[in-house]
């Protein structure tokens, strides 16, 4: 039951990082877009699912579908800690 939570969480923060990247894609202005759209989606999220989804996370969750563009190439016997102490790997080939 553990790991399946888990890897619901892993697979569901890659969406959410994946979706922040495509709308800032589509976003003309990125710099403004930084702010305040996720402050808005934090606290949109946070209404409807609980807590987890504040800024600083979302960031997290960000950085985690930039790093790992592929979600094949996500492992789902890692959890969100496990994909988090990884993100702070700064040598991609080292993180990979």
């Amino acid at each position: 039951m553990r790991q399946a939570v888990n890897t619901a969480m892993v697979q569901s923060y890659w969406e959410i990082g994946r979706l922040i990247v495509e709308h800032e894609q589509q976003d003309n202005n990125r710099a403004e877009y930084g702010k305040q759209p996720l402050q808005q989606l934090s606290q949109q999220l946070t209404e409807q699912l609980g807590k987890g989804f504040d800024v600083r996370n979302l960031r997290n969750m960000r950085q985690f579908y930039q790093s790992f563009p592929k979600r094949n190439a996500v492992r789902t016997e890692l959890s969100w800690t496990h994909y988090r102490t990884l993100l702070r790997v700064e040598n991609a080939q080292a993180r990979d």
